[in-house]
């Protein structure tokens, strides 16, 4: 089965109207293709808006450090309606919150061994 839409989700370079099957759902057809469909449902579906979808995946891109996925996100963050700042603003909130979460991981080790 293919799935439109994926080649951009997953990093690929094909235009949207394209069709080709991941190459999970290939490799392990009874969980990649319910995790496939998951991820065009969440792309195209639900009450969130489109680009607060691209800011979000933006973010997560930003936190797992993929450069590929964040420029990808940024470029349809931009497409939905995005400003600069909004952008922006979402790369501060999550360079915010990065760094209070390892501070609050560390916390109890730096507690015991630094005080």
């Amino acid at each position: 089965m293919e799935f439109a839409d994926l080649d951009n989700l997953f990093g690929g370079k094909m235009p949207m109207s394209t069709t080709r099957t991941p190459w999970f759902v290939l490799n392990s057809p009874e969980l990649g293709k319910p995790f496939a469909e998951s991820c065009q449902s969440c792309q195209n579906k639900g009450v969130l808006d489109r680009k607060t979808k691209e800011l979000l995946m933006m973010a997560v891109a930003s936190m797992s450090r993929s450069r590929h996925n964040m420029a990808e996100h940024i470029k349809g963050a931009l497409a939905a309606g995005a400003t600069r700042e909004e952008i922006t603003e979402a790369i501060l909130i999550v360079a915010v919150e990065g760094a209070n979460s390892q501070l609050t991981w560390q916390e109890e080790l730096c507690k015991k061994y630094l005080t």
